[in-house]
């Protein structure tokens, strides 16, 4: 066999149907469109539309909900910071916080923080700065000595006075006076 002598196997290429082309192909005139109506206009697609019957899409129930204030967070894997110490990127010694993970290039868009998976294996002592960590991780941090700081939760505005999240904090203290 010869490089002249390839060629595809019979029926592998075909031609495109050339509508339009008068009544002799058979698709001419309407070109398979039908007789008139939106369908037959061009620059229409009817997406969802099944002729009045009530759509799919609304038939089915609705379930759940969107989060509006879901946080977004990256994530980075143990075994992705340990070849990231391994080759120089990373240094162990210096906290490990955002803008350390963003130099060594493990995250590339901030997002909502930074978030500390378990898959993958730690070898060297690290104090982490994060805004979550699955426990697997931790357990793997702290095995080798090393720390895990995460953000103080609530540590956000003050509760509007008069609120119910105001009357809670007022009682969580006055316990911890009692207490005292």
């Amino acid at each position: 066999m010869k490089l002249n002598e390839l060629n595809d196997n019979p029926g592998a290429r075909k031609d495109r149907v050339r509508v339009g082309r008068g009544i002799g192909s058979g698709i001419g005139k309407t070109a398979g469109r039908g007789m008139k109506g939106q369908k037959s206009r061009s620059g229409v697609a009817v997406k969802g539309f099944e002729g009045g019957q009530m759509p799919l899409h609304m038939r089915l129930p609705k379930r759940g909900f969107n989060k509006p204030n879901r946080r977004d967070y990256s994530e980075v894997n143990t075994g992705a910071l340990q070849r990231a110490i391994d080759a120089g990127r990373l240094d162990a010694k210096a906290p490990v916080d955002m803008a350390a993970l963003q130099a060594a290039g493990l995250v590339t868009q901030p997002k909502d923080g930074v978030r500390l998976l378990g898959k993958g294996e730690l070898k060297v002592k690290l104090d982490l700065h994060v805004a979550g960590v699955t426990r697997s991780a931790l357990a793997a941090v702290e095995a080798l000595g090393g720390t895990v700081t995460l953000p103080v939760q609530g540590a956000g505005a003050p509760p509007r006075e008069g609120s119910r999240a105001a009357a809670r904090a007022a009682a969580r203290a006055d316990a911890r006076a009692a207490d005292a």
